[in-house]
């Protein structure tokens, strides 16, 4: 029964002389027009933006709980105030007066209504489909050289024979039984010496790291201390707890990058600071309170506590680099892309705010360059092509693709601005990998029937229990795997032309092929939530894909070959999508598929490696000297690759190993299949 203490959401007024206002949804991008008084939830559910509820807009459950992110947003012409929501009403003092989970700076959607326009974050906790942060990490065999040893001592105690402090005592005692000299003790040691020592009955386990600095004293016997690997990306930030004597990982987690509220990819960030002088504080601030829940969480799975953790390793692109260590990234907006430092850095954690034990120390990978950062260089680390005669090739696909090809005689690096195409943005039923979200396509080359996969299910769409499985998930959208296969499935059964172009011949022979204004869609899905792959969504992942192949052909040419040995494809997205579909889209050059792989997320992999062999750090500050970087911005001939790239899988590249496997369809014989091509057909024809 309806609670009548609080009203149900009203509807706003939809007369015609409404005056209007514009909302945008992060991180979805989603965005409209709509009357003043329209309450936010109502908005949300209008766009399909993902907010939780269950209470029909009552104010109840408090699950539709959103932020406004206030501040000016040129990327999408908006001033977003605060007074252009709605004031804080009786239903939210109501719901706060009952629950501990309503955050500052929240509002619930139901009862906040638009006033002006607005950009609004949905939390990750407000989302009823939330990301699967798919970075777990990945098993490696890592040779275990720990930056911090313990030594368990007995100290003797003082006396009044003796006047020795206890330091020099504590000192003999690391010599007598460890042969252990020269140490460094900090003021912050000595100020809790005594303590220790004395609460551990004058027996102590002592933390010291690889540079002969003490950074730790706990009372007893200590069996082990724990790091953190953090891979901090634009989208998302994994962060795995490691056993710092047996390497053994004990606890993994994800959570979405905060700073997404400042913009989807990293230009726009930079762009954030240079149009709000300070933004970069916020911005820091805001990854380093998601690296402390992140460290919470992962220890808390483990049953440890955060003083347990004595060493932190960071990677990252070359502006999250600088926004971890407070650096403003804006030189990195522009040519010539200075970084602050391409030299690996080694700090405090307490001068970062990450909350661990007080002496924990923290290093970060170095960068490459303006564009190729840490977490390049980490996945060097990890795949070691720089130790293989092989010709590899390894590509970190993500909204800035990393690109590394050599081997143990030259290696090569670049970066090619790809976008967020490949994470479901600017897909019209694009989304985030999450449970509903289609992750896997397969077309009948005959009939044009689709059958596909989503997330949380192992069935296909055509078996007969695929209904009732996914009825609580639902088919919500479709994310970056289930693009890929598509489009290269689309293109392999026909409907689609080697420049993209769908087919419009065919709505005759499938009802799966629609007109869609002046040009053709194919339905994938048609449901609740119906998932249309239009000719504009083609078209934006041909121009992430040969961003990102002009970038791997430029570096080729540098090198001059004509063809790699093997390719490993890194990353979250690129570790969930099939190679071969990979390669009849042409997101990556012809090779022998099986030596195309995935390397898992191998920027965490390289930290983890980092973390756990110190002398790893000075193998990857000394490999990074050596990378020669290509910049594609400036490279006359990336234009001329970018637009053979375009074609599916290319304009003029053969793909002969590619051909063993797979069967490319006929060639389509020439005629025009938009309907604008047949408007202008007509129109030539009365003019005449």
């Amino acid at each position: 029964m309806p609670d009548s203490s609080v009203p149900a959401m009203q509807s706003p007024d939809l007369t015609p002389q409404a005056e209007l206002a514009r909302i945008v949804f992060l991180p979805s991008g989603k965005r409209g027009l709509f009357p003043l008084g329209t309450p936010v939830l109502q908005a949300a559910r209008s766009l399909g933006v993902d907010i939780d509820s269950v209470c029909g807009g009552r104010g109840i459950c408090g699950r539709c709980q959103i932020v406004q992110a206030e501040g000016s947003f040129a990327k999408h012409g908006i001033e977003s105030r605060a007074a252009n929501l709605s004031e804080f009403d009786e239903v939210e003092q109501h719901y706060a007066g009952r629950r501990k989970n309503f955050k500052p700076g929240r509002r619930l959607s139901c009862a906040a209504k638009l006033l002006g326009d607005c950009v609004i974050d949905v939390p990750a906790d407000s989302q009823m489909h939330r990301q699967i942060v798919r970075k777990d990490a990945d098993a490696f065999d890592i040779q275990l050289m720990p930056p911090v040893h313990l030594h368990y001592v007995e100290v003797w105690e003082p006396n009044m024979h003796d006047p020795s402090g206890d330091l020099r005592r504590l000192r003999g005692a690391l010599e007598r039984e460890w042969q252990l000299t020269d140490l460094r003790f900090e003021l912050g040691i000595l100020q809790t010496l005594q303590q220790k020592l004395r609460a551990g009955e004058w027996s102590v386990t002592v933390a010291v790291d690889y540079l002969g600095q003490v950074v730790g004293i706990f009372p007893g016997f200590k069996e082990s201390l724990c790091g953190l690997a953090i891979d901090v990306g634009s989208t998302t930030i994994a962060a795995h707890l490691c056993n710092l004597t047996s390497g053994q990982v004990l606890a993994s987690a994800g959570i979405m990058n905060p700073q997404i509220r400042f913009g989807e990819d990293l230009m726009s960030r930079v762009s954030y600071v240079m149009m709000h002088p300070g933004g970069e504080a916020e911005m820091t601030r805001a990854v380093r309170n998601a690296i402390n829940e992140l460290a919470k969480e992962v220890t808390t799975q483990a049953s440890r506590d955060l003083e347990d953790v004595i060493e932190a390793v960071f990677v990252g692109n070359p502006i999250m680099h600088h926004l971890l260590l407070g650096i403003n990234p804006i030189e990195l907006g522009g040519a010539p892309f200075a970084l602050a430092t391409d030299l690996g850095v080694r700090t405090r954690a307490k001068d970062l705010d990450l909350v661990m034990h007080p002496n924990a120390r923290c290093y970060v990978l170095p960068c490459i360059a303006g564009h190729v950062g840490a977490d390049t260089a980490a996945m060097i680390l990890a795949e070691a092509p720089h130790q293989r005669e092989a010709m590899s090739l390894l590509v970190d696909v993500g909204t800035n693709a990393e690109i590394v090809l050599g081997n143990c005689d030259r290696l090569l690096a670049a970066s090619s601005p790809t976008g967020p195409a490949f994470e479901g943005a600017q897909i019209s039923c694009g989304q985030r990998a999450a449970p509903g979200a289609i992750e896997r396509v397969r077309i009948h080359p005959e009939t044009l029937e689709p059958r596909f996969k989503v997330i949380g299910s192992d069935l296909w769409s055509d078996d007969p229990e695929f209904a009732e499985e996914t009825r609580r998930l639902g088919v919500t959208g479709i994310c970056g795997s289930g693009i890929i296969e598509v489009v290269a499935e689309l293109y392999l059964a026909g409907v689609i032309s080697p420049d993209g172009v769908v087919d419009g011949s065919l709505r005759e022979k499938s009802s799966r092929v629609i007109e869609d204004r002046r040009t053709f869609t194919y339905v994938l899905h048609e449901g609740a939530q119906s998932i249309h792959i239009t000719q504009n969504d083609i078209r934006a992942i041909q121009l992430a894909k040969a961003a990102l192949y002009a970038g791997i052909q430029l570096l080729m040419d540098r090198m001059g070959i004509e063809q790699v040995d093997r390719i490993r494809l890194a990353g979250a997205f690129g570790s969930h999508i099939d190679v071969k579909y990979a390669m009849v889209l042409g997101l990556i050059p012809d090779c022998d598929l099986a030596e195309v792989s995935s390397a898992g997320n191998a920027a965490g992999t390289g930290a983890r490696i980092a973390l756990l062999n110190h002398e790893a750090r000075k193998e990857i500050e000394d490999v990074v000297r050596w990378v020669e970087k290509v910049e594609t911005a400036v490279e006359p001939r990336f234009q001329e690759h970018f637009v053979e790239a375009m074609a599916i899988p290319h304009k003029t590249a053969p793909f002969p190993e590619l051909s063993k496997v797979v069967k490319f369809p006929a060639p389509q014989s020439s005629q025009t299949n938009s309907l604008a091509g047949r408007g202008r057909r007509r129109s030539r024809k009365r003019a005449a």
